[in-house]
């Protein structure tokens, strides 16, 4: 009687310590949400299910978007058997013993869909280390990855398994996760519409981000409290943007960045600029890279961008954060809407190709100098003609090795300041077709 009397009771216990987003995991794949490309009737995974037969996959995407919860539904619904592991806190000696009791499992007829969360954390060896038992049929492996698959893992391990890219929640799907948690919980959450839509962006694509705030505001709330926007940024604080400055979110934004000023947008290039500064990326690392895009996108179209950039790296050195940030906008808004050429970047790149092919050809005679009478007696140096000297300040002399000829790297657009480098190139161009001897 007494150790019934005492006795807790564990299930409704142990429901009421797991957190929200554990307990509103999908039951089915056609429960999950943000994922219609793979989990709809139509999509990937379905199809494969409906087929009889699973491949190995690695599942690329952001964190929260369900890679963890999609593998174990793909294991029941396939009827595998599901093992988990994690590349942080795995070794060797573990995946040997995972490997082992799958080939314990498959020798009794049942395969197994081993699962490994974060699996670009593995080194070479330990990548090259799955290669055997995903060749043999022993698991079916699914990998899951924040970081870009083509970057991270060994090019034998993805060419045995297909990448699967999961999406970032979008704020219909966000909002359908918000009324599971109202419906689980049997009450609305206390926000008005405008901080409703603020904790949506505050999630960031995030399931698992969204039902946490959900759960955070609801801890918060007193009775009839209804939170605005300004009451829900002082009781969730605010979650940082989803950005490692050393992955994939760093090259996304300095991408965007580059090609917005490219692409002669000021406006976007503003706005990528200030999610960098806003995620914490080194100021001085995106004034480098706007050095990197006046040399590269404006070129001498506009010769004062570079002088611009720099004297804005400067400034930031000498001000500081945050009045420093303002110099960098500023050259950023000025690169965006400078004229755009690559003539110099694409002669560069066009002259280090000619310069590898061709060796160490040995430039014309009458351009080197002659320090010794044996080299004057060479013909080192006869018939250089001083530029200043000749009619125009120009002599129209050859000055490529005689081997090579003549080439054109440069090819100036009819566009800013490079408009006039046009004019004086055709100009000097007729003058040496008149003057050459050769």
């Amino acid at each position: 009687m007494s150790g019934d009397l005492f006795a807790p009771r564990i299930p409704e216990a142990v429901a009421n310590l797991r957190p929200l987003a554990d307990r509103l995991r999908p039951t089915s794949l056609m429960e999950v949400t943000g994922q219609s490309h793979l989990t709809g009737e139509d999509g990937v995974l379905r199809r494969m299910i409906a087929s009889g037969s699973l491949g190995s996959m690695i599942f690329w995407g952001p964190p929260g978007t369900g890679k963890t919860t999609v593998a174990r539904l793909l294991s029941g619904e396939a009827g595998l058997a599901f093992e988990q592991i994690s590349a942080i806190f795995s070794g060797v000696a573990d995946l040997k013993k995972v490997f082992e009791t799958a080939r314990l499992r498959r020798h009794d007829g049942r395969q197994t869909l081993l699962f490994v969360d974060e699996i670009h954390r593995f080194n070479r060896a330990q990548q090259d280390s799955f290669l055997p038992v995903m060749e043999d049929g022993t698991v079916i492996l699914v990998g899951a990855t924040t970081e870009n698959p083509s970057f991270e893992l060994n090019a034998a391990l993805l060419s045995r398994a297909r990448v699967l890219t999961f999406r970032s929640h979008d704020e219909e799907s966000l909002s359908e996760l918000l009324l599971r948690a109202e419906q689980a919980e049997g009450k609305p959450l206390p926000l008005d519409d405008s901080a409703r839509g603020a904790l949506l962006r505050m999630a960031d694509g995030d399931g698992r981000a969204v039902l946490t705030l959900a759960e955070e505001v609801w801890r918060a709330a007193r009775a009839n409290e209804i939170f605005d926007v300004d009451g829900l940024s002082i009781i969730v604080q605010r979650r940082a943007p989803v950005y490692d400055k050393s992955q994939d979110g760093h090259y996304n934004l300095i991408s965007a960045l580059h090609k917005s000023v490219r692409g002669s947008d000021p406006d976007a290039a503003l706005y990528y600029l200030c999610r960098m500064f806003d995620a914490g990326e080194d100021p001085l690392y995106i004034g480098r890279r706007l050095v990197r895009m006046a040399v590269e996108d404006i070129g001498l179209a506009d010769p004062q961008a570079l002088v611009v950039c720099n004297a804005a790296k400067d400034a930031y050195n000498y001000l500081g954060s945050p009045e420093g940030e303002l110099a960098l906008a500023q050259a950023c808004v000025y690169l965006a809407t400078a004229p755009k050429s690559n003539g110099v970047y694409t002669a560069y790149k066009a002259a280090m190709r000619a310069a590898k092919e061709h060796g160490s050809l040995v430039p014309p005679k009458h351009i080197l100098n002659a320090p010794t009478k044996l080299m004057k007696g060479e013909g080192y140096g006869d018939g250089y003609r001083y530029d200043h000297d000749e009619p125009d300040a120009f002599s129209g002399q050859d000055y490529f090795p005689e081997k090579m000829g003549r080439v054109t790297f440069y090819d100036p657009p009819e566009r800013g300041f490079e408009r006039e480098i046009r004019k004086r190139l055709d100009w000097w161009d007729k003058l040496r077709r008149e003057r050459s001897p050769r």
